[in-house]
């Protein structure tokens, strides 16, 4: 039986590294007898609230992931994503009173960086499956 029922939003951005933290959090979930039920993708971590959204609505999904990651450019762009995504991701988690755990890596962060923190779509699935047991 599946303890917890994820959804996961992903960002199609830098999608080489997205992808392998998408398939390391969907290993995860079954380590912890989850499962991620439904996978969104959007363009980038920017479009993610909508989808989450649309998630948080179903009464067949318990928590969200949120998978991206934003590595840094010649601007400050990396920064204004990340500070506006995670604080509409924070205010949608409360509206719904539903986790939704952050999987995405940066800002100020190299495609190295990046390469070397796939695992953090891993650690939003643990937090969101603490979140669900610990709330219940």
């Amino acid at each position: 039986m599946v303890k917890v029922r994820i959804g996961a939003v992903v960002s199609e951005f830098n999608y080489d590294i997205t992808h392998m933290m998408l398939e390391l959090a969907k290993e995860h979930a079954k380590f912890l007898e989850s499962e991620i039920t439904e996978v969104i993708t959007v363009p980038g971590v920017f479009d993610m609230p909508l989808a989450i959204k649309k998630l948080l609505k179903q009464e067949d999904i318990d928590a969200v992931v949120t998978i991206g990651a934003v590595i840094e450019g010649a601007t400050s762009h990396d920064e204004i994503v990340i500070q506006h995504a995670s604080r509409k991701i924070t205010d949608l988690s409360l509206d719904y009173n539903k986790p939704v755990a952050l999987g995405i890596t940066g800002p100020k962060m190299t495609r190295l960086e990046a390469h070397q923190r796939i695992d953090y779509g891993k650690r939003a699935v643990e937090a969101a499956v603490k979140m669900v047991e610990r709330l219940q």
